[in-house]
């Protein structure tokens, strides 16, 4: 009873350090739900409004059909119609649009004539994932006009009639996506920062010999140092999956039993690499750098925007220490496959090894600078 009272001592005295100022408070809770807002709007693989060009040099019925078409699709907005191909260098090079629909002279001739019609499409390349969407969709406008045009030439059917259905992610909203992510992001970000500066505070400000004076052990006094972070970490997680489900609508398919286990140990993961970094501190300027250090490659090798199977070998191998790599399949899983807890255990492992082993080695760092 005694240790447990000394815990949450020092426990109150964490929440105090954190909590005691307005600007703390805010730090807290604004700057994440200010990052959700804008990364659940900002951050989106979906284009609403592509702007384009139309250079028809045919005028023909088909070629006119063909440009309805794209004119009554939600996803583009012709910006201009061009009645020289010497125009269309200047708007792409000044980005004043993505996409060129050329139609050839001889478009609707060839198209009554049975024969194959020419569609050129310029696009705008210099982003390479715009453009293959900014084609996707072109295509798909050029598909349902040959359906059209097989119809109204008097054929019974379509050779091959294509029914495309979407598993997890029926309308293919990249929010859906991105968001789970989001969500294990600010929760590593906001956890880290709390962590990675706890000691360090305590040797900046002058109190860490004081610390080490009063009857707290060493395990009792990085429990205490670790408990404040969990608890504002996983707070912070259910407030950005809160947001996700009911503001975003996000569906949550899984249980909260398998979200939250995979949670808490992230969190141990987390908190012992950032009790390492803060053990190691002098000063809470030197926590922070090394928190940033942490959280910038640990992101960028999560799969959180870019699919680890596509990152080189020896990449691919140092991702396995990288715990929000597991929490990027456990959020998913859970948000948008309801993967069950069982299916799951090949992430939970590997987490709760790597919290044993950091927690490990931050408690014996601790001890080491301590004399």
């Amino acid at each position: 009873m005694g240790s447990l009272r000394r815990i949450l001592a020092l426990m109150g005295k964490e929440f105090l350090a954190l909590l005691k100022d307005n600007k703390g408070r805010f730090v807290l809770i604004g700057p994440p739900i200010i990052q959700l807002m804008v990364f659940g709007y900002a951050a989106s693989f979906d284009l609403n409004h592509v702007p384009y060009a139309i250079y028809n040099e045919d005028g023909g019925a088909a070629s006119r059909a063909l440009v309805a078409r794209f004119e009554g699709a939600p996803a583009f907005d012709v910006a201009t119609i061009l009645h020289h191909d010497s125009e269309i260098k200047s708007l792409i090079d000044d980005k004043q649009v993505l996409l060129v629909v050329h139609i050839g002279q001889q478009f609707s001739r060839d198209l009554a004539l049975g024969q194959s019609a020419q569609l050129q499409l310029i696009v705008d390349g210099r982003n390479s994932n715009t453009a293959l969407i900014i084609l996707g969709y072109a295509r798909s406008i050029v598909l349902g006009f040959n359906e059209s045009q097989l119809l109204a030439a008097g054929a019974t059917g379509l050779p091959v009639h294509i029914q495309t259905r979407a598993w997890f992610n029926p309308n293919l909203q990249s929010r859906w996506f991105l968001i789970p992510g989001i969500a294990g992001l600010i929760t590593l970000v906001v956890t880290m920062m709390v962590i990675s500066l706890s000691v360090a505070r305590e040797r900046e400000q002058g109190t860490f010999d004081q610390l080490m004076v009063t009857p707290l052990r060493p395990f009792e006094i990085l429990l205490g140092k670790a408990l404040p972070g969990f608890i504002i970490g996983g707070l912070e997680g259910t407030l950005v999956i809160l947001v996700a489900v009911f503001w975003f609508e996000i569906p949550l398919l899984g249980s909260l039993v398998t979200l939250y286990t995979g949670l808490a140990l992230f969190l141990l993961s987390a908190i012992g690499i950032g009790l390492m970094i803060s053990s190691m501190a002098v000063t809470q300027q030197q926590g922070f750098l090394g928190a940033f250090l942490f959280i910038v490659p640990a992101i960028l090798l999560s799969g959180f925007a870019t699919p680890i199977e596509n990152m080189p070998e020896v990449l691919q191998y140092i991702t396995l220490v990288d715990p929000m790599r597991y929490l990027m399949v456990i959020l998913r899983g859970v948000f948008l496959e309801g993967t069950s807890f069982t299916m799951l255990i090949p992430q939970f492992w590997p987490l709760a090894i790597i919290g044993v082993v950091t927690l490990s080695f931050a408690a014996w760092l601790f001890r080491h600078r301590m004399y």
